[in-house]
């Protein structure tokens, strides 16, 4: 009943066909093979899980405490934000963006750097020569650079631009190629609103310069433009108090950082001398400061009668000025052209004829 079970002879007689000799003394070799590296396979898969579990867990750990830092960040803004001080050094949306910049830069860069490390010791454990393969991925990376070289530009310079906080959201800053408020600040590109609402899309590797008209504190100056026929004293004294109400007024109580100065006499001609005013304001708020400071010092010279000399010379506005005495001269004029003597010396008139 045992021989039953066994394969026939092979019919052909060829002594080349597998036999069941054959066949048991391969797996048997397997079988031992198997069990002399069944240890190395083991600890080889030992150690590829435990890099993995290491490299996940190491992963998730940072990614979770840059968005506590983020988080924290957030709220630090938020607060700092509801105070009277933090309401005019404090933009929210714009430390917001800021923030998120960062923790997605920092994310993007720890997960890329302890992923490739993983990978790179994984490799290592199959012992696989790395040599090759670091030196095909650098190759790689020099053409990938120089090829993307602007991209590359861009990425950088936003990052830093990010990291040195050198402008944000509601920014209104000057970066040569364009200029308005910034709407978005990205790794890549800028968003920019302009004066006449379009939209600039800048290029982070573009801009040579930044110049950040929001941050610190800006400027009002005033020219103001009368006769030299005028006492400075006088001047100066209606600019002091112009002023002073106005530093006291709401809300520009608030929006002057700095008590309204007259810096004195900036240029004297013979048809007109400029006196400067300036004050140290709000940033962004400048311009509007500049158009309240002159309609108040129309008003309060007006008020006082000290006159501003416009566009046209002082001698050149006398002379345009309408004459107060040319409606006495006229009657005058007219009698001198109706006497008797004018009439008669008049060609145009008939000699009267006397009876």
């Amino acid at each position: 009943m045992f021989l039953s079970v066994l394969p026939a002879a092979d019919p052909s007689g060829d002594p080349t066909a597998p036999t069941f000799q054959d066949a048991q003394e391969s797996a048997s070799n397997i079988a031992g093979w198997v069990e002399e590296n069944w240890a190395t396979w083991l600890g080889i898969g030992l150690r590829v899980l435990l890099i993995i579990v290491i490299a996940v867990a190491l992963r998730i750990a940072i990614r979770r405490a840059i968005t506590k830092l983020i988080d924290r960040m957030n709220r630090t803004a938020q607060a700092v934000d509801g105070t009277a001080l933090g309401g005019l050094l404090v933009n929210v949306e714009r430390r917001r963006q800021r923030s998120q910049a960062i923790g997605s830069v920092l994310r993007s860069v720890a997960s890329f750097l302890i992923l490739g490390t993983a990978a790179l010791m994984v490799l290592s454990t199959f012992e696989i020569n790395l040599a090759p393969l670091l030196a095909s991925a650098g190759v790689a990376g020099v053409a990938i650079g120089f090829g993307a070289r602007n991209l590359v530009t861009d990425f950088l310079s936003g990052v830093f631009m990010i990291l040195e906080d050198q402008y944000g959201v509601g920014d209104t800053i000057d970066a040569g190629v364009a200029s308005g408020e910034v709407v978005e600040v990205g790794l890549r590109v800028t968003k920019l609103r302009g004066a006449d609402g379009e939209i600039w899309y800048v290029r982070n590797g573009e801009v040579k310069r930044i110049g950040n008209l929001s941050q610190g504190w800006a400027t009002a100056g005033v020219d103001v433009t009368v006769r030299p026929s005028e006492d400075l004293d006088r001047v100066k004294a209606v600019l002091g108090e112009v002023g002073e109400a106005m530093s006291k007024d709401e809300p520009w109580n608030e929006r002057l950082w700095g008590p309204v100065e007259v810096l004195g006499l900036d240029s004297l001609l013979l048809d007109s001398m400029v006196v400067r005013v300036s004050a140290k304001t709000m940033p962004g708020q400048s311009l509007s400061v500049e158009r309240e400071l002159r309609w108040r010092i129309k008003r309060a010279f007006d008020a006082a009668g000290i006159r501003i000399v416009g566009g046209l010379p002082a001698q050149q506005e006398d002379e345009s000025a309408p004459d107060p005495t040319a409606g006495m001269a006229a009657p005058s004029a007219y009698a001198s052209t109706t006497s008797p003597q004018s009439v008669a010396a008049s060609p145009l008139t008939p000699p009267s004829v006397t009876k």
